[in-house]
Protein backbone atom coordinates (compact mmCIF):
# COMPACT_ATOMS: atom_id res chain seq x y z
CA UNK A 1 0.00 0.00 0.00
CA UNK A 2 1.58 3.25 -1.13
CA UNK A 3 1.76 5.98 1.50
CA UNK A 4 0.23 9.22 0.25
CA UNK A 5 2.63 12.12 0.15
CA UNK A 6 1.95 14.75 2.78
CA UNK A 7 1.66 18.27 1.41
CA UNK A 8 2.25 20.86 4.09
CA UNK A 9 2.05 24.59 3.62
CA UNK A 10 2.22 26.98 6.53
CA UNK A 11 1.12 30.59 6.19
CA UNK A 12 1.23 32.61 9.39
CA UNK A 13 -0.38 36.01 9.78
CA UNK A 14 -1.60 38.11 12.67
CA UNK A 15 -5.39 38.62 12.54
CA UNK A 16 -7.49 40.10 15.33
CA UNK A 17 -4.74 39.50 17.81
CA UNK A 18 -4.40 35.79 16.91
CA UNK A 19 -2.07 33.69 14.76
CA UNK A 20 -3.59 31.99 11.73
CA UNK A 21 -1.88 28.93 10.24
CA UNK A 22 -2.79 27.03 7.07
CA UNK A 23 -2.06 23.29 7.02
CA UNK A 24 -2.90 20.94 4.16
CA UNK A 25 -3.11 17.35 5.35
CA UNK A 26 -4.09 14.55 2.96
CA UNK A 27 -5.34 11.23 4.30
CA UNK A 28 -2.60 9.04 5.68
CA UNK A 29 -2.86 6.10 3.30
CA UNK A 30 -3.61 5.35 -0.32
CA UNK A 31 -7.15 4.13 -0.41
CA UNK A 32 -8.74 0.93 -1.57
CA UNK A 33 -12.17 2.56 -1.91
CA UNK A 34 -11.51 6.26 -1.34
CA UNK A 35 -8.95 8.99 -0.79
CA UNK A 36 -9.35 12.12 1.31
CA UNK A 37 -7.65 15.52 1.14
CA UNK A 38 -8.05 17.34 4.45
CA UNK A 39 -6.93 21.01 4.25
CA UNK A 40 -6.92 22.90 7.57
CA UNK A 41 -6.77 26.61 8.36
CA UNK A 42 -6.34 26.95 12.13
CA UNK A 43 -5.93 29.57 14.83
CA UNK A 44 -5.50 29.44 18.60
CA UNK A 45 -8.98 28.14 19.50
CA UNK A 46 -10.51 26.92 16.26
CA UNK A 47 -10.09 25.91 12.63
CA UNK A 48 -11.87 25.36 9.36
CA UNK A 49 -11.33 22.31 7.19
CA UNK A 50 -11.89 21.86 3.46
CA UNK A 51 -12.35 18.17 2.70
CA UNK A 52 -12.22 16.52 -0.72
CA UNK A 53 -13.49 12.93 -0.89
CA UNK A 54 -12.58 10.94 -4.02
CA UNK A 55 -14.31 7.64 -4.67
CA UNK A 56 -11.72 5.13 -5.94
CA UNK A 57 -14.00 2.12 -5.54
CA UNK A 58 -17.34 1.15 -7.04
CA UNK A 59 -19.87 3.87 -7.85
CA UNK A 60 -22.18 4.92 -5.00
CA UNK A 61 -25.45 6.84 -4.98
CA UNK A 62 -25.00 8.14 -1.44
CA UNK A 63 -21.98 8.49 0.82
CA UNK A 64 -21.07 8.86 4.45
CA UNK A 65 -17.48 9.69 5.39
CA UNK A 66 -16.45 9.05 9.00
CA UNK A 67 -13.34 9.77 11.03
CA UNK A 68 -12.28 10.09 14.67
CA UNK A 69 -10.61 13.10 16.26
CA UNK A 70 -7.78 12.34 18.66
CA UNK A 71 -8.36 15.39 20.84
CA UNK A 72 -11.22 17.63 21.94
CA UNK A 73 -12.10 19.03 18.51
CA UNK A 74 -15.79 19.98 18.35
CA UNK A 75 -17.59 20.64 15.06
CA UNK A 76 -19.77 23.75 15.16
CA UNK A 77 -21.14 23.91 11.60
CA UNK A 78 -20.62 22.54 8.12
CA UNK A 79 -21.40 23.17 4.46
CA UNK A 80 -22.05 20.98 1.39
CA UNK A 81 -22.55 17.99 3.70
CA UNK A 82 -24.52 17.07 6.81
CA UNK A 83 -21.71 17.06 9.39
CA UNK A 84 -22.49 15.59 12.80
CA UNK A 85 -20.45 14.46 15.79
CA UNK A 86 -20.92 11.87 18.54
CA UNK A 87 -18.08 11.99 21.04
CA UNK A 88 -14.86 12.02 19.02
CA UNK A 89 -16.45 10.37 15.97
CA UNK A 90 -17.52 12.65 13.11
CA UNK A 91 -19.86 11.72 10.24
CA UNK A 92 -20.17 13.77 7.07
CA UNK A 93 -23.05 12.59 4.86
CA UNK A 94 -23.98 13.83 1.42
CA UNK A 95 -26.76 16.34 0.84
CA UNK A 96 -29.43 15.63 -1.76
CA UNK A 97 -27.50 17.04 -4.71
CA UNK A 98 -24.02 15.52 -4.25
CA UNK A 99 -24.65 11.92 -3.23
CA UNK A 100 -23.93 10.32 -6.62
CA UNK A 101 -20.20 9.48 -6.86
CA UNK A 102 -19.09 7.40 -9.86
CA UNK A 103 -15.68 5.76 -9.70
CA UNK A 104 -13.03 8.49 -9.75
CA UNK A 105 -15.48 11.29 -8.93
CA UNK A 106 -15.01 13.67 -6.00
CA UNK A 107 -17.20 15.63 -3.59
CA UNK A 108 -15.99 18.58 -1.53
CA UNK A 109 -17.38 19.93 1.72
CA UNK A 110 -16.18 21.87 4.73
CA UNK A 111 -16.76 22.51 8.40
CA UNK A 112 -15.71 24.75 11.27
CA UNK A 113 -14.62 23.43 14.66
CA UNK A 114 -13.28 24.55 18.01
CA UNK A 115 -10.38 22.96 19.89
CA UNK A 116 -7.75 23.50 22.56
CA UNK A 117 -4.33 21.96 22.91
CA UNK A 118 -3.18 19.85 19.97
CA UNK A 119 -5.15 19.69 16.72
CA UNK A 120 -3.99 16.31 15.42
CA UNK A 121 -5.23 15.35 11.98
CA UNK A 122 -7.54 12.31 11.74
CA UNK A 123 -6.26 9.18 9.97
CA UNK A 124 -9.09 6.63 10.11
CA UNK A 125 -11.29 7.84 7.25
CA UNK A 126 -13.97 5.39 6.10
CA UNK A 127 -16.44 5.62 3.22
CA UNK A 128 -19.81 3.98 3.93
CA UNK A 129 -18.13 1.94 6.67
CA UNK A 130 -15.15 0.75 4.61
CA UNK A 131 -11.72 2.06 5.59
CA UNK A 132 -10.03 4.33 3.07
CA UNK A 133 -6.77 2.64 4.06
CA UNK A 134 -8.08 -0.70 2.83
CA UNK A 135 -8.33 -2.10 6.35
CA UNK A 136 -11.14 -4.15 7.86
CA UNK A 137 -14.34 -2.03 8.01
CA UNK A 138 -14.96 -0.48 11.44
CA UNK A 139 -18.18 -2.46 11.82
CA UNK A 140 -16.37 -5.80 11.53
CA UNK A 141 -13.56 -5.82 14.11
CA UNK A 142 -11.14 -8.71 14.23
CA UNK A 143 -11.68 -11.25 17.03
CA UNK A 144 -9.94 -10.17 20.22
CA UNK A 145 -8.38 -13.59 20.83
CA UNK A 146 -7.25 -15.35 17.63
CA UNK A 147 -7.04 -19.10 17.80
CA UNK A 148 -3.47 -20.42 18.29
CA UNK A 149 -1.93 -22.02 15.23
CA UNK A 150 -0.58 -25.01 17.20
CA UNK A 151 -2.48 -25.84 20.39
CA UNK A 152 -0.57 -27.81 23.04
CA UNK A 153 -0.98 -31.58 22.66
CA UNK A 154 -2.30 -31.86 26.22
CA UNK A 155 -5.19 -29.50 25.46
CA UNK A 156 -7.88 -30.45 22.95
CA UNK A 157 -8.19 -28.08 20.06
CA UNK A 158 -11.01 -25.60 20.61
CA UNK A 159 -14.08 -26.22 18.55
CA UNK A 160 -14.64 -23.76 15.71
CA UNK A 161 -17.57 -21.44 16.24
CA UNK A 162 -20.45 -21.86 13.88
CA UNK A 163 -20.26 -19.38 11.02
CA UNK A 164 -23.80 -18.29 11.78
CA UNK A 165 -22.87 -17.04 15.26
CA UNK A 166 -20.02 -14.51 14.97
CA UNK A 167 -18.54 -12.61 17.88
CA UNK A 168 -20.61 -9.55 18.80
CA UNK A 169 -19.50 -6.30 17.21
CA UNK A 170 -20.01 -4.39 20.45
CA UNK A 171 -21.43 -4.90 23.93
CA UNK A 172 -25.17 -4.42 24.28
CA UNK A 173 -26.18 -0.80 24.96
CA UNK A 174 -27.29 -0.18 28.50
CA UNK A 175 -31.03 -0.35 29.15
CA UNK A 176 -31.66 2.79 31.16
CA UNK A 177 -33.84 2.85 34.26
CA UNK A 178 -37.52 2.74 33.35
CA UNK A 179 -36.88 1.59 29.77
CA UNK A 180 -37.99 -1.67 28.18
CA UNK A 181 -35.34 -3.20 25.91
CA UNK A 182 -35.14 -6.11 23.50
CA UNK A 183 -32.10 -7.30 21.55
CA UNK A 184 -33.86 -10.44 20.20
CA UNK A 185 -31.35 -12.63 22.07
CA UNK A 186 -34.06 -14.87 23.54
CA UNK A 187 -35.39 -15.79 20.11
CA UNK A 188 -34.40 -18.74 17.95
CA UNK A 189 -33.54 -18.26 14.31
CA UNK A 190 -36.61 -18.22 12.09
CA UNK A 191 -40.02 -16.66 12.59
CA UNK A 192 -40.24 -13.89 15.22
CA UNK A 193 -42.11 -14.96 18.35
CA UNK A 194 -43.02 -13.79 21.83
CA UNK A 195 -43.92 -10.09 21.86
CA UNK A 196 -43.06 -9.77 18.15
CA UNK A 197 -45.50 -10.77 15.40
CA UNK A 198 -45.08 -10.50 11.62
CA UNK A 199 -47.74 -8.42 9.86
CA UNK A 200 -48.39 -7.72 6.17
CA UNK A 201 -50.42 -4.49 5.87
CA UNK A 202 -53.13 -4.69 3.20
CA UNK A 203 -51.69 -7.69 1.35
CA UNK A 204 -48.88 -10.24 1.50
CA UNK A 205 -46.19 -10.31 -1.16
CA UNK A 206 -42.45 -10.96 -1.30
CA UNK A 207 -41.43 -9.14 1.89
CA UNK A 208 -39.87 -11.33 4.61
CA UNK A 209 -39.01 -10.93 8.30
CA UNK A 210 -36.94 -13.45 10.28
CA UNK A 211 -34.82 -13.66 13.41
CA UNK A 212 -31.20 -13.76 12.22
CA UNK A 213 -28.33 -15.41 14.12
CA UNK A 214 -25.52 -14.36 11.75
CA UNK A 215 -25.59 -10.53 11.92
CA UNK A 216 -25.96 -8.48 15.10
CA UNK A 217 -25.10 -5.11 16.57
CA UNK A 218 -24.55 -6.77 19.94
CA UNK A 219 -24.83 -10.35 21.08
CA UNK A 220 -25.56 -12.75 18.23
CA UNK A 221 -29.11 -12.00 17.12
CA UNK A 222 -31.01 -9.36 15.15
CA UNK A 223 -34.26 -8.96 13.23
CA UNK A 224 -33.70 -9.31 9.47
CA UNK A 225 -36.19 -7.73 7.07
CA UNK A 226 -36.10 -8.47 3.36
CA UNK A 227 -37.90 -5.50 1.85
CA UNK A 228 -38.93 -5.96 -1.76
CA UNK A 229 -39.94 -3.28 -4.25
CA UNK A 230 -43.60 -2.83 -5.05
CA UNK A 231 -46.58 -1.80 -2.96
CA UNK A 232 -47.77 -5.26 -1.93
CA UNK A 233 -44.39 -6.46 -0.69
CA UNK A 234 -44.29 -4.55 2.58
CA UNK A 235 -43.70 -6.43 5.82
CA UNK A 236 -43.44 -5.42 9.49
CA UNK A 237 -42.79 -7.03 12.85
CA UNK A 238 -45.15 -5.63 15.49
CA UNK A 239 -44.67 -5.15 19.23
CA UNK A 240 -47.18 -3.64 21.67
CA UNK A 241 -45.51 -4.64 24.96
CA UNK A 242 -42.55 -2.25 24.66
CA UNK A 243 -44.74 0.84 24.61
CA UNK A 244 -45.80 0.13 28.20
CA UNK A 245 -42.55 1.86 29.28
CA UNK A 246 -43.67 5.22 27.90
CA UNK A 247 -46.38 7.66 28.91
CA UNK A 248 -47.55 10.60 26.86
CA UNK A 249 -43.99 11.21 25.64
CA UNK A 250 -42.53 8.29 23.73
CA UNK A 251 -38.78 7.80 23.27
CA UNK A 252 -37.60 4.99 20.98
CA UNK A 253 -34.01 3.91 20.32
CA UNK A 254 -32.90 1.17 17.92
CA UNK A 255 -29.87 0.21 15.86
CA UNK A 256 -30.28 -0.48 12.16
CA UNK A 257 -28.01 -1.66 9.36
CA UNK A 258 -29.13 -1.80 5.73
CA UNK A 259 -27.66 -2.65 2.34
CA UNK A 260 -29.12 -0.16 -0.17
CA UNK A 261 -29.22 3.64 -0.17
CA UNK A 262 -32.66 5.15 0.40
CA UNK A 263 -34.47 5.66 -2.92
CA UNK A 264 -35.98 8.85 -4.31
CA UNK A 265 -39.51 7.53 -3.80
CA UNK A 266 -41.24 7.26 -0.42
CA UNK A 267 -40.49 4.25 1.82
CA UNK A 268 -41.28 3.41 5.45
CA UNK A 269 -39.04 1.54 7.90
CA UNK A 270 -40.87 2.17 11.21
CA UNK A 271 -44.63 2.52 11.68
CA UNK A 272 -46.65 3.35 14.79
CA UNK A 273 -50.44 3.06 14.99
CA UNK A 274 -52.04 6.32 16.14
CA UNK A 275 -55.28 5.78 18.05
CA UNK A 276 -55.89 9.56 18.08
CA UNK A 277 -55.71 9.82 14.28
CA UNK A 278 -58.26 7.22 13.17
CA UNK A 279 -55.77 4.37 13.75
CA UNK A 280 -53.73 5.66 10.82
CA UNK A 281 -49.97 5.29 10.99
CA UNK A 282 -47.22 7.68 11.95
CA UNK A 283 -44.47 6.51 9.58
CA UNK A 284 -40.70 6.97 9.70
CA UNK A 285 -38.71 6.24 6.56
CA UNK A 286 -37.32 8.22 3.70
CA UNK A 287 -37.87 10.12 0.47
CA UNK A 288 -35.51 11.79 -1.99
CA UNK A 289 -32.66 9.77 -0.49
CA UNK A 290 -33.00 11.19 3.04
CA UNK A 291 -34.84 10.32 6.25
CA UNK A 292 -38.36 11.69 6.74
CA UNK A 293 -41.53 11.38 8.81
CA UNK A 294 -44.86 10.85 7.07
CA UNK A 295 -48.39 11.12 8.53
CA UNK A 296 -50.61 8.58 6.79
CA UNK A 297 -53.87 10.42 7.46
CA UNK A 298 -52.98 13.44 5.30
CA UNK A 299 -49.60 12.44 3.75
CA UNK A 300 -47.84 15.40 5.42
CA UNK A 301 -44.06 15.02 5.57
CA UNK A 302 -41.35 16.21 7.95
CA UNK A 303 -39.30 17.79 6.52
CA UNK A 304 -41.23 19.16 3.57
CA UNK A 305 -39.95 17.70 0.32
CA UNK A 306 -38.42 20.90 -1.00
CA UNK A 307 -34.68 21.07 -1.83
CA UNK A 308 -34.12 23.16 1.30
CA UNK A 309 -36.13 20.80 3.49
CA UNK A 310 -34.47 17.61 2.21
CA UNK A 311 -31.01 19.17 2.63
CA UNK A 312 -31.73 19.55 6.36
CA UNK A 313 -32.35 15.83 6.76
CA UNK A 314 -29.79 13.03 6.54
CA UNK A 315 -29.35 9.87 4.46
CA UNK A 316 -29.14 6.60 6.37
CA UNK A 317 -25.58 5.24 5.90
CA UNK A 318 -25.37 1.81 4.28
CA UNK A 319 -23.53 -1.30 5.50
CA UNK A 320 -22.83 0.15 8.96
CA UNK A 321 -24.80 0.05 12.19
CA UNK A 322 -26.54 3.37 12.86
CA UNK A 323 -28.21 4.43 16.09
CA UNK A 324 -31.65 6.00 15.55
CA UNK A 325 -33.55 7.74 18.34
CA UNK A 326 -36.82 9.63 18.19
CA UNK A 327 -39.17 11.40 20.56
CA UNK A 328 -42.90 11.94 20.01
CA UNK A 329 -44.73 14.09 22.57
CA UNK A 330 -48.42 13.25 22.61
CA UNK A 331 -49.30 16.26 24.76
CA UNK A 332 -48.08 19.00 22.42
CA UNK A 333 -47.25 17.06 19.23
CA UNK A 334 -43.57 18.02 19.17
CA UNK A 335 -41.03 15.59 17.73
CA UNK A 336 -37.25 15.19 17.53
CA UNK A 337 -35.02 12.62 15.83
CA UNK A 338 -31.35 11.81 16.39
CA UNK A 339 -28.97 9.87 14.12
CA UNK A 340 -25.88 8.51 15.89
CA UNK A 341 -26.54 10.83 18.81
CA UNK A 342 -26.92 14.04 16.77
CA UNK A 343 -30.27 15.79 16.33
CA UNK A 344 -31.31 16.06 12.66
CA UNK A 345 -32.51 19.63 11.95
CA UNK A 346 -35.00 18.61 9.24
CA UNK A 347 -36.67 16.09 11.58
CA UNK A 348 -37.25 18.54 14.44
CA UNK A 349 -40.80 19.75 15.00
CA UNK A 350 -40.79 22.24 17.86
CA UNK A 351 -44.33 23.55 17.52
CA UNK A 352 -43.31 26.72 15.65
CA UNK A 353 -43.84 26.55 11.89
CA UNK A 354 -40.60 26.87 9.91
CA UNK A 355 -40.78 27.35 6.16
CA UNK A 356 -39.59 24.33 4.15
CA UNK A 357 -39.36 22.18 7.30
CA UNK A 358 -42.51 21.70 9.39
CA UNK A 359 -45.02 24.21 8.00
CA UNK A 360 -46.96 21.41 6.27
CA UNK A 361 -46.84 19.25 9.39
CA UNK A 362 -48.39 22.04 11.47
CA UNK A 363 -51.29 22.67 9.07
CA UNK A 364 -53.51 21.00 11.65
CA UNK A 365 -53.45 20.13 15.34
CA UNK A 366 -51.70 16.81 15.86
CA UNK A 367 -51.68 15.06 19.26
CA UNK A 368 -50.68 11.42 18.62
CA UNK A 369 -51.51 8.50 20.90
CA UNK A 370 -49.29 5.67 19.69
CA UNK A 371 -50.25 2.08 20.47
CA UNK A 372 -47.68 -0.16 18.77
CA UNK A 373 -44.17 -0.22 17.29
CA UNK A 374 -43.53 -1.93 13.96
CA UNK A 375 -40.12 -2.44 12.36
CA UNK A 376 -39.92 -3.42 8.73
CA UNK A 377 -40.12 -2.09 5.18
CA UNK A 378 -42.85 -0.55 3.07
CA UNK A 379 -42.23 0.54 -0.51
CA UNK A 380 -44.80 2.32 -2.63
CA UNK A 381 -43.35 1.23 -5.95
CA UNK A 382 -39.60 1.81 -6.16
CA UNK A 383 -37.03 0.49 -3.73
CA UNK A 384 -35.85 -2.80 -2.24
CA UNK A 385 -33.59 -3.16 0.77
CA UNK A 386 -32.32 -5.66 3.33
CA UNK A 387 -32.38 -4.33 6.88
CA UNK A 388 -31.21 -5.59 10.28
CA UNK A 389 -32.71 -4.18 13.49
CA UNK A 390 -31.21 -4.70 16.94
CA UNK A 391 -31.12 -3.37 20.52
CA UNK A 392 -34.58 -1.79 20.54
CA UNK A 393 -35.48 0.29 23.61
CA UNK A 394 -38.55 2.33 24.61
CA UNK A 395 -38.85 4.78 27.51
CA UNK A 396 -40.56 7.94 28.68
CA UNK A 397 -37.23 9.79 28.52
CA UNK A 398 -34.27 9.80 26.16
CA UNK A 399 -32.27 6.56 26.21
CA UNK A 400 -29.15 7.40 24.20
CA UNK A 401 -26.89 5.22 22.09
Amino acid sequence: MRLRSVLTALAVAVASGGIVAGLRVPAAHAAAVCSVDFAVNQWATGFTADVKLTNTGAAVTSWSLTWTFAGNQTVTNGWNAQVSQAGQKVTAANVNWNGNLPTGASASFGFQAAYSGANVKPTDFALNGVSCAGDVPPSSPAPSSPAPSSPAPSSPAPSSPAPSSPAPSSPAPACSSGALCDGFESQAAGAPAGDWAVTYPDCQGAGTATVDRSVAHSGSTSLRVGGAAGYCNHVFVRNTALLAAAGSTLHVRYWVRHTTALPASHITMVALRDAADGDRDLRFGGQNGALQWNRASDDATLPEQSPAGVALSRPLPVNVWSCVEFKVNGTDGTMETWLDGVSVPGLLQDGVATHDIDGQWLNRTYRPRLTDLRLGWESYGEGADTLYYDDVAVSGSRIGC
